[in-house]
């Protein structure tokens, strides 16, 4: 048999954020373009990342074959969407068929003066924008009159920015807590998001203390089935965040990409007999993806490559790796520096496994749930998709 027939002691499940692997056939809906790859588009001619490539993401780019033994596929997303909540969710079980409501034309005015008086301050921005942009364009008005800076993009969130010296992070977090409870019923938008940042006019720079105050999952998840079981969630990066702490049994807080490979590494020597370990590696798409960096975006890609390496060094036939991604966000797109509707890589290797299988495109991010929960022998009534790691799949 290619796969184990029994239960896996622990579960990995990687999300390197942004790393989609081709357009999506419904690309038109959301202003993108059938050319979009984000994962081909980094490599490039480049030197390829050795471990994902042999894993994996040869076959899925190239159509080279598997060279160690994994199971690989090309996953389609279900929900309506292109952003980190919605692609994480779907992850985890839940399908989101009506999308987070978006505001390419700024938030409307009953929102913006409520959330005025609430802070007790005046405003700045209210339209969407890069987060880099808007703080050079706006930052310095901001010093002078300690108005926050509201603004939003594509994606369903509510951000709001502030220089440190002058509303200090918790002071800010306050503010995104008070927007959190504002943006309920029809306004009730996927994420809040803190997003300080340092430094003088003309050289502005955000710090790594953003916090995203996210909408809890509308539907239950593979993490609560598992915390309800007893069997523990450990979130890496955002995941707290992204799942507004449900089902999730400890947080590892991580400061950027090459922090988070190094809390897995340590996690793996560290972390007990059996659960999973949910980690997202945000670094990729915040830092690169969305400020069109190709070269940053590629020199990360093989830093995260290298780290993922050392990890299943540390791994033991009981342990399971599963690598995959959220959406895209091809940095080479000019159209604009949203994310990218993209079909999302499936990994999954395990020191166990002596075959390869390439599954082809499937229907559904959904079908990693299932995977992880029967992965970690956990009997459910609730049917996420298919796993894929039977020999039927």
């Amino acid at each position: 048999m290619t796969m184990k027939e029994r239960a896996f002691n622990r579960v990995f499940l990687v999300v390197i954020d942004s790393f989609g692997v081709g357009s999506e056939p419904d690309w038109a809906e959301y202003g993108d373009d059938p050319s979009l790859n984000t994962a081909l588009h980094v490599v490039g001619d480049r030197p390829v990342p050795a471990f994902l490539w042999t894993r994996g993401l040869g076959q899925l780019l190239k159509g080279e074959p598997i060279q160690y033994p994994s199971v690989v596929a090309r996953m389609q997303e279900l929900s309506k969407g292109k952003d980190s909540t919605t692609g994480h969710w779907e992850i985890a079980g839940l399908v989101m068929t009506t999308p987070f409501p978006t505001y390419p034309h700024g938030f409307p005015p009953e929102i913006i003066e409520e959330f005025e008086r609430r802070i007790g301050r005046k405003t700045l921005g209210n339209f969407p924008a890069s987060g880099t942009e808007i703080i050079k364009q706006l930052g310095e008005e901001h010093m002078r009159t300690g108005y926050p800076i509201v603004y939003t993009s594509a994606d369903s969130v509510f951000q709001i920015a502030a220089h440190e010296e002058i509303i200090p992070v918790e002071e800010l977090y306050r503010m995104c807590e008070i927007a959190r409870e504002l943006l309920t019923g029809d306004h009730a938008v996927a994420r809040v998001i803190a997003r300080p940042f340092a430094g003088k006019p003309g050289e502005f720079y955000r710090t790594p203390r953003r916090h995203d105050f996210s909408l809890p999952p509308l539907g239950h998840t593979i993490l609560d089935e598992l915390t309800q079981k007893g069997i523990p969630v450990v979130a890496v990066g955002k995941i707290h965040d992204l799942f507004a702490g449900r089902g999730i049994s400890q947080s590892v807080h991580t400061e950027s990409d090459a922090d988070g490979i190094k809390k897995l590494q340590e996690l793996s020597k560290t972390f007990g007999e059996h659960g999973l370990v949910f980690a997202n590696l945000v670094d990729s798409d915040m830092v690169y993806g969305h400020r069109r960096n190709v070269e940053g975006y590629y020199e990360n890609i093989m830093m995260i490559d290298e780290g993922l390496a050392m990890l299943y060094g540390n791994l033991k036939d009981e342990d399971l790796l599963i690598i995959t991604a959220d959406h895209g966000n091809d940095p080479t797109f000019p159209k604009h520096t949203d994310h990218t509707r993209e079909y999302v890589p499936f990994i999954a290797c395990s020191p166990s496994f002596s075959e390869s299988r390439f599954l082809g495109t499937l229907r559904g991010y959904v079908h990693i749930a299932q995977t992880v929960i029967d992965a970690l022998g956990v009997e459910t009534p609730k049917k996420w998709g298919k796993n894929l790691l039977r020999e039927d799949a």
